[in-house]
């Protein structure tokens, strides 16, 4: 039997319709604590919720392993644990109970849990590794196992035997040995419903790696409570011969890239390039970076590579709102990480968020006029979201209300006063999809009249959605040298696209 039972909280929707549209990857973080307790010679199973249903799942393999030591390890590399969502943590607080019930040690670990410690532990959690936490589960587990006392650790949050509340002395773990460790553990869950998922919903077999983890730059607001600035990358050589593996023991026919931030240098991309060519492995896929690393030798050598799409975090087509999000980025920038990937047949994918304080409706009008005059090839569109530990968070929390929290990745609605209603900026989401959709589809006519309905009904919103108590930024030069369409156009220049 063995001794530790992983898990996580993340499942899927029971909603056939939401669940086809769905993009589902395997845990990596969680497969990533599995590799590093064998490495440490602690024995382990995971249960693996993403496509099970979760509770009763978790009784039975709880019977099956009867474990001592139970981890709810949140995936790291999955965007809706940052994002802390309210049912993720529901089921964390459930699965603590049947684990507690069947005698188990349980230990947590994620976002949500280092943000919430407090409340973690009073839900039947007796131990929560904040940070990186790989190493310092396995010397917990380990020192449970041999009934050792448990003493200072990097990261490690629990109550005393009186109830006195601990906290080491390092706050959040750091473990750059991560990079070093052989890779997730994928052997101990069943890779055969991923790929099912994939091929009924999108034709293909699409599953997921990191090269690295973390992220250098100080966006406001963006929370790092894992691992903060830092950074850490795999060698070249370590991540093809990963994807060489996908594709040869599990048929992996396209690969997204869980990084924060990819393509951060471009020796290493050039680099990579290189060993995917030498051991012919060339598989498509996707990452996420910036428009500002997209310089002509980073965009060749990941053409080179097998990319075949970039999404990037331009946020805003307001130069002004990018300055007041720390986002360090131009828009110019964007204008030619457009230009060189659309050159070598990279799709470039760009997500925006509404809502930052000082958005107003000139600043909206300049992102849709970035949209149009650089055409993306897709676009994921959110509304600000204040999190805890960033600038963006303490500079509303006075305004926070008892909904602290999205319900789901697909709620949309501001937590804080945000300029406009919820309705407003779901309906200019919607017309800005609408307006995406209609350049690629083949139904370009049917979608033009979609966008354009939206268009006006989002014109009709505007003046009767704003919220006169919306928080607003301390007044800065507008640095913006884009283009804003006055109110009548904006549903002419959809009608003519």
């Amino acid at each position: 039997m063995p001794d530790v039972l992983l898990t996580h909280s993340y499942h899927l929707p029971s909603d056939r319709k939401q669940l086809k549209k769905m993009q589902v990857y395997p845990p990596l973080g969680t497969l990533y604590a599995a590799t590093g307790l064998r490495e440490a010679g602690v024995s382990v199973a995971v249960f693996d919720s993403t496509f099970a249903e979760p509770l009763a799942g978790f009784r039975h393999a709880l019977r099956e392993h009867k474990p001592r030591i139970v981890v709810i390890y949140e995936d790291d590399f999955n965007f809706v644990t940052k994002m802390c969502l309210t049912h993720m943590r529901d089921l964390a607080y459930q699965l603590s109970q049947l684990a507690h019930d069947a005698g188990a040690v349980v230990i947590a670990h994620g976002s949500d849990a280092t943000d919430n410690a407090d409340n973690y532990l009073a839900n039947k959690i007796d131990y929560v590794l904040n940070g990186e936490a790989e190493r310092t589960l396995a010397d917990l587990c380990k020192g449970l196992l041999r009934a050792h006392e448990i003493g200072d650790a990097p990261g490690l949050v629990y109550r005393s035997k009186n109830r006195v509340l601990v906290r080491s002395a390092v706050a959040s773990a750091r473990n750059p040995d991560w990079v070093q460790l052989p890779g997730p553990a994928r052997d101990l869950i069943d890779m055969e419903p991923y790929r099912r998922a994939w091929s009924a919903a999108h034709g293909y077999f699409s599953t997921n790696v990191v090269s690295s983890r973390g992220c250098p730059y100080r966006c406001n607001w963006c929370a790092k409570p894992i691992s903060g600035n830092k950074f850490h990358v795999r060698t070249p050589e370590a991540v093809a011969a990963e994807i060489r593996d996908l594709k040869a023991k599990h048929g992996a026919e396209h690969i997204w890239f869980g990084d924060d931030i990819f393509a951060l240098n471009h020796h290493w991309v050039e680099q990579f390039a290189r060993e995917v060519e030498l051991h012919d492995c060339i598989v498509p896929f996707k990452i996420q970076s910036r428009a500002d690393l997209m310089s002509p030798q980073t965009v060749s050598a990941l053409q080179r590579a097998g990319c075949t799409e970039v999404w990037m975090g331009v946020e805003s087509g307001s130069q002004k709102i990018l300055d007041a999000m720390d986002k360090g980025l131009r828009l110019a920038d964007v204008y030619l990480a457009r230009e060189r990937l659309s050159a070598v047949g990279i799709r470039a994918c760009y997500f925006l968020q509404f809502g930052y304080p000082g958005e107003g409706w000139q600043e909206i009008q300049e992102t849709v006029e970035l949209v149009r005059r650089t055409r993306p090839n897709d676009i994921g569109v959110s509304l600000s979201y204040p999190l805890p530990g960033t600038r963006f968070h303490s500079q509303v929390q006075a305004q926070l209300g008892s909904k602290r929290n999205w319900a789901d990745s697909d709620d949309l609605c501001a937590i804080f006063i945000a300029a406009y209603s919820d309705l407003f900026y779901r309906t200019l989401r919607d017309a800005l999809h609408a307006e995406v959709n209609s350049w690629m589809s083949q139904a370009a006519s049917r979608e033009r009249a979609t966008a354009s309905s939206l268009w006006r009904q989002v014109v009709e919103l505007e003046p009767v959605s704003r919220n006169d108590h919306a928080f607003r930024l301390a007044p800065s030069p507008d640095k913006s040298q884009s283009a804003v369409l006055p109110l009548h156009q904006l549903i002419a220049a959809t009608t003519g696209a």
